[in-house]
């Protein structure tokens, strides 16, 4: 059962898309639970990264939808956005955000039904290439189509993203078991990279996007034939 979330002001606004919702079911066979939030600021509380779609309004008291998912999107990345607005123009700045789309209030059923099929896809691929971790804002959500490398220092541990980082304390060891279906190589006591993000290894060095890491002497040897082996199976998966 996927977990829902609608975070709506209008009690009416919200009901339909929950009807929406109970009908999807009764189509598909499918079966969800329903949150709902009156605003940004209430979901955004104490947020667990539990939700497979958020139903966004763009304007809303406190703190309007496309705010809230900014917000949202430094703890989920991997979350399907559906903004909710009775104005196309503003749903437009949702792909700001990695939104999948948006519905125009009234909302009609058959609208719903294709965007929130699409949302539903678009997660369920993320989600097998995704991992949780708890941080001091509360649990959040990794995509590994995202992350370069992480890294660890003075015992905290830094989750280096394309467009942001993490920072949180824990063990290196502890995240190299984690990451290890994904194919993340060590190639230091200081650093689990991304093989997908390495551009080049020269000497001493490997590129990770535009960041230089070292390798160590150590490590040198069985971090190439990692590399290799890597290599080789995405060559073979194409």
């Amino acid at each position: 059962m996927r977990n829902i979330a609608i975070v709506e002001d209008e009690d009416l606004a919200a009901q339909a898309l929950m009807d929406h919702i109970k009908q999807y079911e009764a189509q598909t066979g499918q079966r969800f639970q329903i949150f709902r939030f009156a605003n940004g600021a209430d979901f955004l509380k104490d947020y667990r990264a539990v939700y497979a779609v958020v139903f966004l309004d763009v304007q809303m008291p406190k703190m309007n939808g496309l705010e809230t998912a900014l917000q949202l999107r430094r703890c989920d990345k991997n979350v399907s956005i559906i903004f909710i607005t009775n104005l196309v123009q503003y749903a437009l700045k949702g792909y700001e955000v990695d939104a999948v789309s948006y519905l125009i209030k009234p909302v009609s059923y058959y609208d719903f039904s294709m965007k929130f099929k699409k949302a539903l896809d678009i997660y369920l691929l993320n989600e097998d290439r995704s991992f949780t971790v708890n941080t001091p804002g509360g649990l959040c959500r990794i995509s590994t189509d995202k992350l370069m490398y992480v890294e660890i220092m003075n015992h905290r541990l830094f989750y280096h993203l394309i467009d942001d980082v993490i920072e949180m304390t824990g063990v290196l060891s502890g995240v190299e078991q984690q990451l290890s279906r994904f194919g993340f190589l060590r190639c230091n006591k200081c650093y689990l990279v991304n093989p997908k993000f390495i551009v080049k290894v020269k000497g001493s060095t490997v590129q990770v996007g535009d960041n230089l890491l070292q390798i160590s002497r150590p490590r040198r040897a069985a971090f190439l034939a990692e590399l290799a082996n890597w290599y080789a199976g995405s060559a073979g998966g194409e």
